[in-house]
């Protein structure tokens, strides 16, 4: 009789079960692994059968095969070692058989028996929860499984302890979810003199989720303003914090015994490559878009990343998700995050500046900015001009609200959203509002419809901008804590579409 345990197989952030069967019949002694396994896969033998022998449990003198089904699936990493380990043990009666075949097993071994940390435990605990199995995973990995309520997690720190649990001598105790406290952040919002309007923004921007686009000459403080972000963001809620945390689970980012509740900030260098910023390489991995999903994605010094990584971005900002698509992989991330971009308005970054601007004036600006395409700019909501500091300003003592304060102005704002849309699960954030919807929630008043109309017609607005200006108009409002759009609401988002130096 063939024996069989589980495991899974991951496709972007799904995770797909896998049979793990083991048959040991009489022939040429041997011990092979099928159903298309990579090379780490393969390499499982070596290592169960070293953690075997540390156990001293030999292996028969027969051929054993583990098939992995379905055979047709790709079969990537170490996780599988354990799952493999546990096959064999019940085909060889050590196990009982009916046990083995209720669990899905995670994890690597290692030569002396070991159980390894892997990736991907958090997906691994949605496969059993919806098979109505128990997760068998390294202990290291329980916290983060058991964030999964439905899901029976079991944590074992070496192959010896779940031998005992399976033969009834001690059984392994029940992971409990765990949550990593971050450290307070030390950057506050106190400490950037000046640039109220900026201020102002990021808090609209924090409220409804709005792509935010800053230019400024150097040392303005556009990347001090952008780090000050995630400390008026309030926290991911138990939903985002289990949507977050299974592309960082896939991504190995998960490593301090639990997931987090604040919100995922990443900048990366505009050198990197389109693999790294959408996703892909091999195994169609998530890329920064995906890692920064429900949080802030900020791209600094946004004309020199390249032409067709920026025009990549254009879909994932519009629809909250990105597919991936390699020859032997099409995989779907989910990326609705917070775009910051920032740019200085030319190369010398001194355009703006009398005393200081080249030679190439205006022409400079204009090449510059226009690395950045119409369609693209046309999806940022806020737009706006971040002035020089003067050196005198630097001495003045800090103004306006501390991070504390706007995070709670924040917050309520949010509260209001969620209570909005309850009945639209689609849609957290005015930013995911649109069509009827968007209708009814940010049609403003007599007043601030003609002065909309008026900008439209002027500015020849698109309709795309038409819609995000009213999204912004009814953040605008929830800040106010006001039920109606109102004209100042919408002369307030009116300003920051038409920024001087942006094109509408």
């Amino acid at each position: 009789m063939v024996a069989k345990t589980f495991t899974v197989a991951f496709e972007g952030v799904e995770a797909r079960l896998v049979e793990v069967q083991c048959a040991a019949v009489p022939g040429m002694p041997g011990f092979a692994v099928v159903g298309l396994p990579d090379k780490a896969v393969s390499e499982a033998r070596e290592r169960v059968k070293a953690a075997l022998n540390a156990l001293s449990i030999a292996l028969p003198s027969k051929r054993v095969t583990i098939n992995l089904s379905p055979a047709d699936l790709p079969k990537e990493g170490s996780h599988f070692d354990l799952a493999i380990a546990l096959a064999l043990l019940a085909e060889l009666d050590i196990v009982p058989k009916e046990a083995a075949e209720g669990a899905v097993a995670l994890g690597e071994l290692a030569l002396d028996g070991r159980l390894v940390p892997v990736l991907g435990a958090l997906p691994a605990a949605l496969a059993a929860a919806e098979a109505e199995k128990t997760l068998i995973c390294p202990r290291a990995c329980g916290a983060e499984a058991a964030w999964v309520g439905a899901a029976h997690v079991l944590g074992a720190g070496t192959l010896a302890e779940v031998l005992r649990h399976f033969t009834g001598q001690i059984a392994l105790p029940a992971a409990t979810a765990g949550e990593v406290a971050r450290p307070p952040s030390h950057r506050d919002l106190r400490d950037v003199k000046g640039q109220e309007r900026a201020k102002r923004a990021l808090e609209i921007a924090a409220a409804g989720r709005h792509h935010l686009m800053m230019v400024g000459s150097p040392g303005s403080g556009k990347s001090m303003l952008a780090a000050r972000l995630p400390g008026i963001l309030p926290p991911l809620s138990p939903v985002e914090a289990l949507e977050t945390s299974m592309i960082h689970s896939l991504a190995g980012l998960l490593s301090d015994g639990g997931i987090s509740r604040a919100r995922p900030y990443r900048e990366p260098h505009h050198t990197a490559s389109m693999a790294a910023i959408i996703g892909g390489g091999r195994g169609a991995k998530p890329g920064e878009v995906s890692l920064a999903h429900n949080g802030v994605l900020f791209l600094d010094e946004l004309p020199e990343f390249p032409r067709p990584v920026l025009e990549t971005l254009r879909q994932p900002i519009e629809t909250g998700d990105v597919m991936v698509s390699r020859a032997n992989a099409h995989v779907r991330y989910p990326c609705r995050f917070l775009l910051v971009a920032a740019a200085n308005p030319c190369r010398c970054g001194h355009l703006a500046d009398a005393a200081r601007a080249c030679s190439r004036a205006p022409g400079c600006g204009e090449d510059y900015l226009g690395r950045i395409s119409g369609p693209l700019i046309d999806r940022f909501d806020l737009r706006l001009e971040v002035p020089p500091v003067a050196f005198a300003d630097l001495d003045l003592p800090p103004s306006g609200d501390s991070s504390a304060v706007v995070a709670a102005r924040v917050e309520a704002a949010r509260a209001v959203q969620a209570a909005r849309f309850a009945d639209h699960p689609a849609v957290r954030v005015n930013a995911d509002a649109e069509g009827a919807l968007l209708e009814q929630i940010a049609t403003p008043d007599a007043e601030g419809k003609a002065l909309l109309v008026r900008v439209a017609e002027r500015f020849h607005l698109s309709a795309r901008g038409y819609h995000r200006v009213l999204r912004v108009a009814r953040t605008i409002a929830d800040l106010d804590g006001s039920a109606d759009v109102r004209l100042p609401h919408v002369a307030e988002a009116v300003g920051y579409r038409l920024a001087i130096g942006v094109p509408a």
